[in-house]
């Protein structure tokens, strides 16, 4: 996607400024609520459909209004953004974008959003949708490639799905200026749920699914970025992987997020699938988000998770000095899932998730501390973080 950016990096000495945040589920319930709800038909067996999501949600957190533009969901951080102007918006889109009424067979949980609600996405401003996860083939290869269409009708760019596998597997390639990219790598693991029929071939449509986190993946990988970068390129490896629930760091993903670091240059590992936040490590200065958990979601209502807080969520905010690739700061912004919309938090709220990611990410020499001024966190590493 070529882009006029040159002025803003400029203005910003050089700087750059990225938002990543974790999946971004804006089908099924939500859906419904939106402009143009599809056919509320599930076939899950806790649900059979979409407008009952909606009703437990206003069970909780009163009326929720219908037929709303896609902006309202982000009403709130849309302010956060402006005033951020953040260069590029990347997240894990854990939806089909479809209106296909075959889902695919026995998945149990089927996420869709009808195409003419795409405004729910441009609306907000992103700039790249991941596609690596267990949600984006839910209504088969139909439902799949119409979701390509459509993001690619909305110039919506996309990583970790195509048409064969050297399509899932190329990067999106972000021109910052005449000596910077930057170049967004996505891929899945099983350990998340996907499935193997969804792994893309040389002959057939899918996902771009590693079939482990051993050398000799790695080794491809590595030369598989290699082939792709140039010299000022900042590298981001985007991952889905692991279970929902759970906070515990399987080791087998600090070694392939390290050695990746240390083997390939990457400069930023973006984790997701956990459905709330997980521990964040600065390993030799660069970040590793293991589970970004949702961004938004139709969980309002739901029991059986309720420690977890996936109400609780946030916005990660990255700067990059464009010159040595080296982060500069991160900050973390702490919001809310309520009516379906991304909110303010209680101070309650706030010292709770802060608390919680603290612990989470000391194990990994790193610290997680709140600014001296706003609501924001800030990712240090251990021995310098104070307060």
């Amino acid at each position: 996607m070529e882009r006029s950016v040159e002025s803003r990096v400029e203005a910003t000495a050089h700087m750059l400024h990225l938002f990543v945040c974790g999946d971004v589920m804006t089908g099924r319930g939500i859906d419904q609520i939106l402009r143009n709800p599809g056919a509320p038909e599930l076939y899950e067996g806790f649900m059979t459909d979409a407008r009952d999501y909606v009703t437990l949600a206003e069970q909780v957190s009163g009326t929720i209004p219908r037929s709303v533009a896609g902006a309202y969901l982000w009403q709130e951080v849309s302010v956060e953004w402006k005033r951020r102007q953040p260069l590029v918006k990347l997240i894990n889109l854990e939806t089909a974008i479809t209106a296909s009424n075959t889902p695919w067979p026995g998945k149990g949980i089927n996420y869709r959003m009808h195409p003419a609600n795409i405004d729910a996405l441009t609306s907000a401003g992103f700039d790249l949708c991941t596609l690596a996860n267990n949600h984006v083939l839910d209504w088969g290869f139909e439902g799949f490639e119409e979701t390509l269409q459509v993001l690619q009708a909305a110039q919506l760019q996309y990583a970790g799905a195509g048409h064969n596998l050297a399509e899932a597997m190329a990067p999106a390639i972000y021109p910052l200026d005449a000596e910077h990219r930057i170049l967004v790598f996505a891929m899945g693991c099983q350990s998340s749920g996907i499935t193997r029929a969804w792994a893309a071939t040389a002959g057939r449509a899918g996902v771009y699914l590693l079939g482990d986190l051993g050398s000799q993946t790695r080794a491809q990988l590595r030369g598989h970025i290699e082939r792709y970068r140039q010299t000022g390129d900042l590298v981001v490896i985007s991952i889905h992987w692991g279970g929902n629930w759970g906070y515990q760091i399987p080791a087998a993903h600090q070694h392939f997020a390290h050695a990746l670091i240390d083997e390939a240059n990457v400069d930023l590992i973006h984790g997701h699938s956990s459905h709330h936040p997980l521990a964040v490590e600065l390993y030799h200065g660069k970040p590793v988000l293991y589970g970004c958990g949702d961004f938004i979601n139709d969980y309002e209502g739901i029991g059986g998770h309720a420690t977890y807080r996936s109400d609780l969520c946030l916005m990660y905010f990255l700067q990059f000095n464009l010159q040595t690739l080296a982060l500069d700061i991160m900050e973390l912004l702490p919001l809310r899932i309520r009516k379906f919309q991304l909110q303010q938090v209680s101070r309650e709220d706030s010292e709770w998730l802060l608390s919680r990611m603290t612990e989470e990410s000391v194990r990994f020499n790193t610290r997680v501390v709140r600014a001296l001024e706003g609501p924001t966190f800030e990712v240090k590493p251990l021995s310098l973080a104070v307060g």
